[in-house]
């Protein structure tokens, strides 16, 4: 193998497809890089055996082809710094050493054959949808935060895929928060869990892009998401994700309209004052008006804050988990926000107000608490 590329294109590559590699791997190869070179490509490859990203370099100077593994952590480490200049790179087959070279200096690493690296497994009767890389982007950013962290119900720890052919919706929960992104993309009836992991690297990978197709093919065990130059591969979650439709409360006739931005900071200034160990809040609702209120009884602490808003329902007060509320409101993107409640035991949900957007619509579920004060 024998090749000369951009310092630059390489390190923002090697950064990439270093993301799927372990921090420990149970297979050694594994805390390799995999380089094949055919042609002017130079296919690079990065695994933990459930997640695979590849990317493609495509280079002008190309002098010899070859198949190799790499050091990820001492390769990536060893070229971080330069600054944009071509490095030729090229493989010593009697020493095993790969031989880097820039304008300054030098380095040799030692290498492995490709022949034991893992290979990727063709889809089983694969289903597909294609998705805009800029909405895929912001439906992984806007649910992701709600994913959960549980052991126990590993089916919620990380983005569920519900696609139909009428509307598609990409659903994260922690059983205390549920965010539904719900798009205009048709697909064949079915749904599948995509990992927080993979989900985190394809979210990253999509964050320059915009209009770009993403082409989505899966199974029953994986998913194959194949844009522009890349290609991200990901064991799927097994189990089912809990019925989130079946939780959302209907014929919320109490309905409060207000700035997203106030409710938040205020939400953070009283959030201060509240009990570290439970985080609680209390919404009081009144005509036009909303207090956010906490105490902390062992500390004798305690803040309000009152809001001017659009409300003309029950009054009632509601007992929040004020973290929770905090990253909701953190994480929406509206200016104008709705909050829909039916009385003050049942979930609250969080919509955009009509003056928004509605080509991508995100809704949110959060759990009321039982007032401790």
């Amino acid at each position: 193998m024998k090749f000369t590329v951009s310092s630059t294109d390489l390190t923002q590559d090697l950064f990439m497809v270093s993301k799927a590699i372990a921090a420990k791997s149970t297979l050694p190869i594994l805390d390799n890089f995999l380089f094949v070179l055919e042609g002017n490509n130079l296919v690079i490859t990065g695994s933990d055996s459930e997640t695979t990203f590849k990317t493609v370099i495509a280079l002008e100077n190309v002098v010899e082809e070859g198949r190799i593994t790499v050091p990820a952590k001492i390769l990536t480490e060893a070229i971080k710094g330069l600054y944009t200049q071509p490095i030729e790179i090229s493989t010593d087959e009697e020493k095993k050493i790969l031989n880097i070279i820039w304008q300054n200096g030098n380095a040799n690493i030692p290498y492995m054959p490709a022949d034991d690296y893992p290979q990727l497994k063709p889809l089983e009767e694969p289903k597909s949808i294609t998705l805009k890389a800029n909405v895929l982007s912001n439906a992984i950013s806007n649910t992701i935060y709600a994913t959960s962290d549980d052991y126990l119900r590993p089916a919620m720890n990380g983005i569920f895929f519900d696609l139909s052919e009428e509307q598609s919706n990409i659903v994260a929960s922690n059983s205390h928060i549920l965010v539904t992104f719900s798009i205009d993309a048709k697909g064949e009836k079915s749904s599948f869990s995509l990992p927080k992991k993979a989900a985190n690297l394809l979210k990253n990978a999509l964050a320059k892009m915009e209009e770009e197709d993403v082409e989505i093919s899966y199974d029953s065990k994986f998913a194959y998401f194949k844009f522009d130059q890349n290609l991200l591969v990901s064991k799927l979650i097994e189990g089912n994700f809990p019925n989130y439709k079946a939780v959302i409360p209907q014929h919320n006739e109490n309905l409060l309209s207000i700035s997203r931005a106030d409710l938040l900071n205020a939400t953070r200034r009283v959030k201060v004052f509240a009990n570290p160990a439970t985080s609680q809040i209390v919404l009081k609702l009144s005509f036009n008006q909303i207090e956010i209120s906490t105490q902390d009884v062992a500390f004798s602490t305690s803040a309000r804050e009152q809001l001017v808003c659009e409300y003309n329902g029950t009054p009632m007060e509601i007992s929040l988990k004020a973290n929770f509320f905090e990253d909701i409101l953190n994480n929406l993107p509206y200016e104008q926000i709705v909050l829909k409640f039916k009385d003050s035991t049942k979930p609250m949900l969080i919509v955009p107000a009509e003056t928004e957007s509605q080509e991508e619509k995100i809704s949110v579920l959060l759990m009321p608490m039982i007032v401790t004060y």
